[in-house]
């Protein structure tokens, strides 16, 4: 494993170069997410100063925000992954650390692998900052990444619920908000019209502190050093979902009455407010006569509720591309798949908990849980461009039975039965393990042209 751990760069770098033999690797747009794993210890890794260079190397695994709201120690990984769901590259940090800081020195790398090829950055509002925005507006790349409308400016806002300018999706023409809360949903003939969207698209360019300075002439003739300040040019598009608003505003009406639930019970000293619990529907007013104790009552806060009910359904991408807000909003949909690389990883390839406590092996263990994702990832493209397709829970456990018993040294019996999955393997890779006896020198045959 340190062996392993040693060639970190040049490993993963080689994974690609050899997994474009396997199969054709998309890479004009890169998707990238972070996540993080857990260790069941009870304190984080100490920093440490460097003998030699007085540096100050942090320690591995650091409490941070856990995605699993596990109260434990983390390693933070982040993963580029292609349009196919592929993994193209990742990387490893503690888990105190900010996200947003993993993603251009990733990008170099992946830079460095395409050989310069030009290529889209796709991300989540959290991993959409100004300055990796500004990092994709180089070098020939663009970025997709969502936008919080509740962090728009005012003047934006105020596009993105001016009721004018918005248009199908499927047909670009115009069609107001208004109209799409009112219509029958029911209707047979509104069927497409319910799963349709609205879009606008507003300008949004944004003025970024670039951190140099620079001589400016003023009308007086003198010169004065002001901060350099560059332009990301960007444009916001704005939808709209009947579909989308009505799921928002059913699971909210579920915790608002889980609220009012709680109303009838509160507890003042667990009464804590977070963005995503039902208690944010909850306010509390204080109230005291001239020397008495504070009282404190508990109402269900129906100004909350208005203003968040606001934005239902509305969403945002920003782009500094020109393509179509139709295209641009495909390629954003395709963001679930690197949750599900995660999923897979944790869940089926048993990524966490992690029991290694040596740094190096710490890092080779997410390399081999890497590699395994990344050879599903393969087997599964290979398999759908067969037109087979099947869970991934299907395909690892009959990759898992698939075995063979020694029979007295004179053949090799098979233990599994053939299944769908089984032929589809078979039929892709032309293994023809769907035989019940082997001789010794036909599976010899078979392993060595696995091999290659």
């Amino acid at each position: 494993m340190d062996l392993l751990e040693a060639h970190y760069d040049d490993y993963l770098a080689y994974l690609f170069d050899k997994s474009k033999t396997i199969v054709k690797r998309d890479t004009s747009v890169c998707y990238y997410d972070c996540s993080n794993y857990y260790f069941e210890i009870e304190s984080p890794d100490d920093d440490y100063v460097d003998e030699i260079t007085g540096e100050i190397i942090k320690g591995f695994r650091k409490y941070g925000i856990s995605k699993q709201h596990q109260p434990a120690p983390l390693v933070q990984m982040g993963l580029f992954m292609d349009s196919d769901g592929i993994p193209l590259s990742m990387c490893l940090t503690p888990g105190a650390d900010n996200e947003q800081t993993t993603v251009i020195p990733l990008e170099k790398k992946l830079t460095e692998m395409f050989k310069g090829k030009k290529f889209i950055y796709c991300a989540d509002a959290g991993l959409g900052a100004l300055s990796i925005r500004n990092f994709n507006s180089m070098g020939g790349r663009a970025f997709i990444v969502t936008q919080s409308i509740k962090k728009l400016s005012g003047t934006l806002k105020e596009a993105v619920f001016n009721d004018t300018d918005y248009r199908l999706l499927s047909t670009d023409n115009e069609v107001s908000v208004a109209a799409m809360k009112r219509f029958d949903k029911n209707d047979p003939a509104n069927r497409n019209l319910y799963d349709d969207k609205l879009y606008k698209i507003v300008t949004a360019d944004k003025a970024i502190d670039l951190g140099l300075y620079e001589e400016k002439t003023l009308k007086s003739g003198k010169t004065k050093t002001v901060k350099s300040k560059a332009v990301v040019k960007q444009k916001i598009i704005i939808t709209f979902s009947r579909k989308m608003m009505e799921y928002q505003r059913f699971i909210r009406n579920r915790q608002i009455e889980r609220a009012k639930a709680l109303l009838k019970n509160i507890d003042p000293d667990l009464y804590k407010k977070g963005p995503n619990d039902v208690t944010r529907f909850i306010k509390r007013t204080s109230s005291s006569k001239m020397g008495d104790k504070v009282i404190d009552r508990y109402a269900l806060d129906q100004d909350a509720i208005e203003a968040e009910e606001k934005y239902d359904g509305y969403y945002a991408i920003a782009t500094n591309l020109d393509d179509s807000a139709k295209d641009i909003i495909e390629i954003s949909s395709k963001r679930y798949k690197i949750e599900d690389c995660f999923r897979v990883m944790k869940t089926n390839f048993s990524a966490r908990p992690v029991f290694h406590q040596n740094k190096e092996r710490i890092i080779a263990h997410f390399m081999i849980c890497y590699t395994a994702l990344l050879i599903y990832r393969l087997l599964e493209k290979k398999l759908d461009l067969n037109q087979t397709h099947f869970s991934v829970e299907n395909i690892v456990e009959t990759l898992k039975n698939m075995e063979i018993a020694n029979i007295e040294d004179m053949c090799y019996m098979s233990t599994y039965t053939c299944s769908q999955v089984c032929t589809a393997l078979n039929t892709v890779f032309d293994l023809e393990l769907n035989k019940k006896y082997y001789q010794p020198k036909e599976l010899n045959k078979k392993i060595k042209k696995i091999l290659g």
